[in-house]
């Protein structure tokens, strides 16, 4: 069931010079969100993702379009019903934006005060949470005495206080280290998965997008340029800003100052082939190649594997008599496509 959907969505700001052309942040986009997806909008900066966040959560008006959370139009609603509307939607930033002069738990506690929930529920669900991201023993602790990686736990916490349907992550991660990214999107996940939770990513980072989204939406100037499931997106790139961001974390096919190095280090023909998900796997490449006699070796890419489905780019030199060799990649062809050939050999 779809949970959120944009139609038509422009949002334009006045210009900073009077007279101006109005600054067209979001322009003309539609998206479908369903209920219980992991949902990353990828961008680079300027894109207009974040834009998109704040018109999801109300804190921007859309100039134009619908912007509708389970079948609601929130561009219709009151500024009464749009605060009832926040209430569903939790909301994570990448710098956590903790009060320093409050304990974990009373970070944590801060939006039940709000709302005015008995003490003792606020207790315990206080309690609940800071199990649930792993950080029980740092209840009395203070921001300044905590990793940043603790510090956004700490914000998906306060952001699940009051049972949202939906979590808004504004770069959640592009603060942190490496391991510590990994930390926080295994217990993303753990949000999506054992409490259904959908979960919105604003991202510039493939790896994110790789590690954790179900489905992906790509934006360049204000517009989707591109949009589907993650495998999809990986496997398939078609838009060149897309390519560019799955090139940044899938080993691609050499091309440029890479291929003339491949040349230089390997004798024979160099060739590129794709497996994908329910095709013949990379072994029956090999063989195709072996049974001709003919010698070749992996210099590039590799199989990447992407919620059990797998898909890559092998890219291989193949050396030997000119005929074997021609034979031997016709036949491996008929397994795996041949995506870019170097017929120098």
């Amino acid at each position: 069931m779809t949970l959120i959907s944009l139609t038509g969505v422009t949002k334009s700001f006045e210009p900073a010079a009077k007279g101006g052309p109005p600054i067209v942040a979001v322009d003309d986009v539609s998206l479908s969100i369903a209920e219980g997806e992991v949902c990353c909008i990828i961008g680079y900066s300027g894109a207009g993702k974040s834009t998109v966040l704040r018109l999801l959560n109300a804190l921007e008006t859309a100039t134009a379009g619908s912007v509708e959370i389970d079948g609601r139009d929130i561009t219709r609603l009151s500024e009464r019903e749009l605060r009832a509307l926040r209430g569903d939607i939790g909301m994570i930033f990448q710098q956590f934006n903790l009060f320093g002069s409050r304990t974990v738990a009373k970070n944590v506690a801060y939006p039940l005060e709000v709302a005015r929930r008995p003490k003792a529920e606020i207790a315990a669900r206080v309690d609940e949470l800071l199990s649930f991201v792993g950080l029980s023993d740092r209840a009395r602790n203070y921001p300044e005495q905590l990793s940043g990686g603790q510090k956004q736990r700490v914000g998906i916490a306060r952001a699940l206080a009051s049972n949202p349907r939906i979590l808004l992550a504004d770069e959640a991660t592009s603060a942190l280290d490496p391991d510590t990214t990994q930390e926080v999107l295994a217990l993303l996940k753990r949000v999506n998965v054992e409490l259904g939770i959908t979960i919105v990513v604003i991202t510039h980072e493939m790896d994110v997008v790789r590690e954790i989204a179900d489905r992906v939406v790509v934006m360049e100037n204000g517009q989707v340029i591109e949009q589907g499931e993650v495998f999809e997106i990986l496997a398939s790139p078609q838009h060149p800003a897309t390519k560019r961001f799955v090139a940044s974390t899938i080993e691609d096919v050499p091309s440029g100052p890479q291929l003339a190095a491949l040349r230089r280090r390997h004798p024979g023909r160099i060739v590129t082939f794709t497996v994908r998900d329910g095709e013949r796997a990379q072994s029956d490449v090999f063989s195709a190649l072996g049974r001709h006699g003919v010698r070749f070796e992996l210099i590039h890419g590799g199989i990447n594997d992407i919620r059990g489905r797998v898909f890559g780019h092998l890219t291989l030199a193949v050396d030997g008599e000119p005929q074997a060799v021609q034979q031997a990649i016709e036949a491996a062809s008929a397994i795996a496509p041949i995506i870019e050939e170097d017929a120098r050999g």
